[in-house]
């Protein structure tokens, strides 16, 4: 499973979109739209993963940097997060 970074998103775009844009390229296994915590808005980026690896990188070349609701999105293989940033986090709680 390749997990995909799809970032500057309209607000607008909900995860039924987001599969959309991306079912164009193959099978899509989950679509999901990051959301704050407590008021549930969109922020604006979100995650797909597609199960073939083929399919995936297709659709990230074809979509990163498509103008979609006048922003052009950036779309990448999600990466895990980095140890660093792990603790940064953990220290301002």
């Amino acid at each position: 499973m390749v997990k995909i970074f799809v970032g500057n998103l309209s607000f607008d775009i909900d995860e039924h979109d987001l599969e959309a844009m991306f079912t164009e390229f193959g099978e899509v296994g989950r679509a999901t739209i990051a959301r704050h915590e407590r008021s549930r808005h969109p922020r604006g980026f979100g995650f797909v993963e597609m199960p073939d690896p083929e399919e995936a990188s297709s659709a990230i070349e074809a979509l990163n940097g498509r103008q979609v609701q006048g922003r052009a999105l950036t779309v990448n293989e999600s990466q895990p997060p980095s140890t660093s940033r792990q603790r940064t986090k953990r220290r301002r709680r």
